[in-house]
């Protein structure tokens, strides 16, 4: 009896949403934890023969001042990134490949200061079309750089321009580049900041501009022009581009128009993870199409 009532108990915590999210967050945390103290240790262990490597050591686990701004933040705040842990953790995986980056991101929210972090030495950009949302952001976290852009789209015109696209020449993949100066394609982001276009982006978040009512101006062109840099890509490697909400009938059309699916590598929750080639290392793609 007294088994059985232990046994009902503790099937009533696990039952429990509270009980899993700080259970899960328990095990997390302890994995992370003691991954961190063994490879400091070993690190520790290889490199003590001498004071100077011992010093460098230390200084390449130094914490960077927006990672300890970032951790004081999440520490102290009720705000959480917007993104499950399931789906920060494929973004992450690529980072720490390829680190220092230059990480484009377009949003600014919640999980800027995280992702700013995650990329110590690199570059890091936001790109948001709300200015008082900008102002608010960088009250709290005024290192972050952050940009105000504007967009020629709306998120009711995405059936027409999805269909149309193909009638205008300058939207194709063969005559899209450079979308700085691509004033005829409506899905070309042409007033943006120049760091935008002087920059080759290794990474490329879109979880932005706003995409949930008519007026909006939805994400028909990040993800169009996010397409077209990684296929005009300079230098070696893959543009690895993250598209976030894909559960959204626009994302997901037109991730699986610009995007392609056969460049999708790994996905989670609402995020979906392409790896792109420069147009180079691109076999048997004609021209007047992107997939």
């Amino acid at each position: 009896m007294i088994q059985d009532k232990s046994k009902g108990a503790k099937q009533a915590l696990l039952e429990r949403p509270w009980f899993l999210v700080v259970a899960l967050a328990g095990l997390l945390g302890g994995a992370m934890l003691i991954t961190s103290f063994i490879r400091a240790t070993d690190n520790t262990l290889s490199l003590c023969s001498t004071a100077k490597n011992t010093a460098a050591s230390i200084a390449e686990y130094s914490a960077t001042p927006i990672q300890l701004q970032s951790i004081v933040h999440y520490a102290t705040s009720q705000t959480v990134p917007q993104q499950s842990f399931e789906e920060i953790s494929i973004s992450l995986n690529v980072l720490k490949e390829r680190l220092p980056c230059n990480f484009l991101v377009f949003g600014l929210g919640r999980d800027s200061l995280m992702w700013a972090s995650l990329n110590p030495g690199g570059t890091t950009v936001f790109l948001e079309e709300d200015p008082e949302w900008i102002e608010a952001v960088l009250k709290d976290a005024p290192s972050l750089r952050a940009h105000h852009v504007q967009y020629r789209t709306h998120l009711s015109e995405a059936g027409r321009l999805l269909s149309t696209y193909k009638n205008e020449p300058m939207c194709l993949p063969a005559k899209a580049f450079p979308i700085r100066y691509n004033e005829k394609c409506p899905l070309a982001l042409t007033s943006l900041p120049d760091e935008f276009y002087d920059t080759e982006w290794d990474l490329i978040m879109v979880d932005a501009p706003k995409g949930y009512f008519p007026l909006a101006p939805g994400r028909m062109a990040a993800i169009f022009s996010s397409a077209v840099m990684a296929r005009n890509r300079k230098g070696d490697g893959t543009t690895h581009v993250f598209l976030h909400d894909v559960d959204r009938y626009v994302e997901k059309s037109f991730a699986n128009e610009f995007l392609c699916e056969k460049y999708k590598v790994n996905s989670a929750g609402r995020l979906w993870h392409f790896e792109i080639p420069n147009a180079a290392n691109m076999t048997n793609q004609p021209g007047d199409r992107f997939c």
